[in-house]
């Protein structure tokens, strides 16, 4: 979801970038998108991954007014998806440089992650034959079920990015439904207000399924489970005014919580999850969790540096304690740019 201009009223005075999708291309080969990087210098080695793969196609395929280049990577991460995936629905996750899946088809987090992906090329596309393949490809995976709840969750994004455009879809239907049971709901306790004793990554992400399936399905409980959940995520990753969000170890309930290393992925989960907030509450004060997820990216974090390359177009892998980890692989890039893209309609 994008937001309107108003909202990047404010990002603590820094100049916010348009949307570059440099490093992305230069992270992209005729097969798919390399998962690693030292710097900005692809490392082949580590292959591909359908996880990223698939954010890639969902960036690319929300982009207003994509230009021929972005359309050619959304071509190519389509055709990766529609390989990786079986005929039951189920996909692989890992493919070596040398184009052999290391991996068996299952439905992991990269199997809710492509159905997001093709939920959103399915719904967003400019190009009506990419939107085909991509809805049958969805199809067919909409009709597994993860044990998963994140996994689930993902899945139920690209569920509701269909809906809004095809509101009688009923496999999407279905499986945003069936995502928002396998969250559940979360524990009254106030000082844990969250379906599971931890918290790990892309946190927000299950907060926002539950505001989708709320306002889509029509579920006023799910609605108001996700919004206190999210409420909850913005408070306690808020620091000064600024985000602070969970390191990759994340936070067990009644442990200690630790503060390095942030991933940007967090920041992307929570821009994503205000601006469906706001859009489907109306709801203005959203938009400061997104003004907030953006100015993480400029510099607005705990040590004060800027998490992306304005040489590259690439977003650092993580904030240290001794600032960022200069590395620009495809999911920190990935991140900055999903986030970047709700500065503005166009």
């Amino acid at each position: 979801m994008t937001v309107s201009a108003t909202v990047m009223a404010a990002t603590s005075g820094r100049p916010v970038p348009a949307v570059t999708f440099a490093h992305l291309v230069r992270l992209t080969d005729d097969t798919g998108l390399f998962e690693h990087a030292r710097h900005a210098t692809v490392r082949r080695e580590h292959g591909y991954c359908t996880d990223d793969v698939a954010r890639g196609l969902v960036v690319a395929s929300r982009q207003i007014d994509p230009s021929a280049e972005v359309l050619r990577l959304a071509e190519r991460y389509l055709a990766f998806l529609t390989h990786a995936q079986d005929a039951d629905g189920a996909f692989h996750n890992r493919l070596g440089f040398h184009r052999e899946w290391t991996d068996q088809p299952g439905l992991g987090d990269w199997w809710g992650r492509a159905l997001w992906a093709l939920g959103t090329a399915a719904a967003r596309s400019p190009v009506a034959w990419i939107r085909q393949e991509a809805l049958l490809a969805f199809t067919l995976g909409a009709s597994c079920r993860s044990v998963d709840p994140r996994a689930m969750a993902f899945g139920a994004l690209g569920a509701a990015e269909l809906l809004r455009t095809d509101p009688g879809n009923e496999p999407a239907a279905e499986l945003l439904a069936d995502a928002a049971t396998a969250i559940g709901r979360p524990d009254p306790d106030p000082r844990w207000p969250w379906p599971q004793e931890r918290l790990t990554y892309a946190n927000a992400a299950l907060a926002e399924a539950l505001i989708a399936a709320g306002g889509l399905l029509h579920d006023p409980p799910a609605l108001a489970a996700g919004l206190r959940m999210l409420t909850w995520l913005l408070d306690i990753q808020t620091r000064n005014g600024h985000l602070s969000v969970l390191p990759s170890a994340g936070w067990q309930r009644g442990g200690p919580r630790l503060r390095y290393d942030q991933q940007p992925i967090e920041v992307a989960a929570l821009a994503d999850a205000c601006a469906t907030a706001a859009t489907i509450t109306g709801g203005q004060t959203w938009y400061a969790g997104v003004r907030r997820s953006i100015s993480w990216f400029l510099g607005d974090n705990d040590v004060g540096q800027v998490m992306w390359d304005p040489a590259t177009g690439g977003g650092y892998d993580g904030l240290t304690l001794h600032g960022p980890n200069l590395n620009q692989g495809a999911e920190s890039t990935l991140a900055l740019i999903s986030t970047l893209q709700h500065r503005t309609r166009g």
